[in-house]
Formats: C-alpha cells, sequence, structure tokens
C-alpha cells in the first residue's frame, strides 16, 4: 500500500498524472510476463494493474477475455501469478502492483491465505470486481492487516450509498469505471466523466483512476484532465494479441510511450488532485 500513496504523492508533487496500464498474467505466455511488466514501467507506467486470469470475466470484453482465456491454456493459476509478482520484485521494489481479478480464485486459496502470499509476493492492492463493497468489510480487514490496498469499481450507475460505502472502505485508489459496458468498449463519454468524478472525489479520500474506452494518446490526456489516474487495458491486450512473441514488448513499449506524451501534456490543477 506504501508504493501505491508514494506513487501518487509523487505525481501530485510533480503536477503530473499516473498512467496505470493493465496486462493478464500469463498472457501471450508466461514467460513474458515479467519482461513486459518491465517494460510498461520504462515506457512510463507509474503503478500497475496485473489480471488474475479466471474463465468467467464477466466485467471484461472481448479482448480481455481472450487473454484470461490465453493465460488459462498455459496454466498459469492464482498461485503461478503470485510468483510472477515476486520474480518482478527482484529488479523492481518501487513500481505498484494491483492484482485485478474475481473472486472464485482467492476464496479457493482463502482471504487469510491470498492476503499472506500476495504480501510476501511484492503486492501493493488488490482489486475484486465481484466483491461489492457492501459485503466487503472482512475482506478489506483482511487485506489491512497486510498492509495490502483494497480497491474498488465505481460507476455511472454509482449511487451516493454505494460511493460513500467505497469511500469508507477504499485505500490506494478508486477505478472509475468510464461507461455503462464492458472493457474495451469505445463508447466513450469524457463530458460524463468530467461532471462525474468531482461529484465521488467530493464523498472519497484518495486518488481517482479513470478507465473503459480510453485507446490513445488523445482520450488518455482528455481523461487526465479530469482524474488523477488513466487506466488503460483493452488496448495494451489487442498490441500483444497482434505482436509475434518476440516483438510483444517492443510494440507494447511504443503504445505505452504514446500514452504517457499524451497524459503529460495536460498540466495538473485542482480539479485533478484527490
Amino acid at each position: 500500500m506504501a508504493r501505491i500513496e508514494t506513487a501518487f504523492a509523487r505525481l501530485r508533487e510533480q503536477g503530473r498524472k499516473a498512467l496505470i496500464p493493465f496486462i493478464t498474467a500469463g498472457d501471450p505466455a508466461p514467460a513474458l510476463t515479467v519482461p513486459l511488466l518491465h517494460t510498461l514501467v520504462s515506457a512510463g507506467a507509474d503503478l500497475i494493474e496485473v489480471g488474475v486470469p479466471f474463465s468467467d470475466p464477466m466485467a471484461d470484453g472481448p479482448t480481455i477475455q481472450r487473454a484470461s482465456e490465453r493465460a488459462l491454456a498455459n496454466g498459469v493459476s492464482l498461485r503461478q501469478v503470485l510468483a510472477l509478482v515476486r520474480a518482478f520484485r527482484a529488479d523492481d521494489q518501487t513500481t505498484p502492483l494491483v492484482l485485478m481479478g474475481y473472486a472464485n480464485p482467492i476464496e479457493a486459496m482463502g482471504a487469510e491465505a491470498f492476503a499472506e502470499a500476495a504480501a510476501s509476493a511484492g503486492v501493493d492492492g488488490v482489486l475484486v470486481v465481484d466483491y461489492p463493497p457492501e459485503e466487503s468489510a472482512d475482506f478489506a480487514a483482511i487485506l489491512g492487516r497486510h498492509a495490502l490496498a483494497p480497491i474498488f469499481l465505481l460507476a455511472p450507475t454509482s449511487n451516493p450509498a454505494r460511493i460513500a460505502e467505497v469511500g469508507k472502505l477504499a485505500r490506494g485508489y478508486i477505478y472509475y469505471v468510464s461507461l455503462k459496458g464492458v472493457t474495451g468498449s469505445s463508447a466513450l463519454d469524457i463530458a460524463a466523466v468530467a461532471e462525474r468524478v468531482p461529484d465521488i472525489r467530493a464523498r472519497t479520500g484518495v486518488p481517482i483512476g479513470v478507465g473503459f474506452g480510453i485507446r490513445d494518446a488523445a482520450t488518455a490526456a482528455a481523461v487526465a484532465a479530469v482524474a488523477d489516474a488513466v487506466v488503460v487495458g483493452s488496448r495494451i491486450i489487442e498490441e500483444i494479441e497482434r505482436s509475434a512473441p518476440e516483438q510483444a514488448c517492443q510494440r507494447v513499449a511504443a503504445l505505452v510511450a504514446d500514452l504517457r506524451r499524451g497524459i503529460d501534456g495536460v498540466a495538473s490543477d485542482s480539479r485533478g488532485r484527490p
């Protein structure tokens, strides 16, 4: 958790916004996951979300669904994801890593055992898509005992009660889903995001990252103008999917560097501070 807080504090001091890319562990191959993580950092990532492959990723669109299918076909389990995180930490003790996934693998391991193993591996935060905040107080407490940040989703349909509940539990940052739909959708409405984020910020006390529908430097810059962080997943997975394995890191680096340039072209102001 401290790494997440440190990253956002540094960015605030610099007047910059966070870039949070997402990849699925084990896609396209387990041997490429750690090199891809280091590539993301070198290209300008401030934090990284690492997807835990799952057979029914209901909030994800076709692109990330295919990434999960490839990773599962490669035999990647939650324990192997944690092993990949540990391998990344051998050379990077600074970049925050957030596991993003679904409840079943965690419940199969046991919440306490999972939190202990994740903290030991070098995980900083956990976002479980199908753990609603109203039912997550115990899980958030378990994560807190192991210095892991419980991270939650909010959406355009989230009502004030849901926002308040997330505000009580969330640490690290809040992930605001920018549209009604699944990952990879292209109907991003910047005006709607700009209207919604200040309301969430007024009710919560952690940075707000915005994801879903961000596909290029221009949309990343527009989101960075109103949020504390820009989350990009499907577009990065698409680049991996289109690449030969030996070219994946190079192509991902070019895309992430372009997103970074777009975000850094936006000056920070009071609207973008937590």
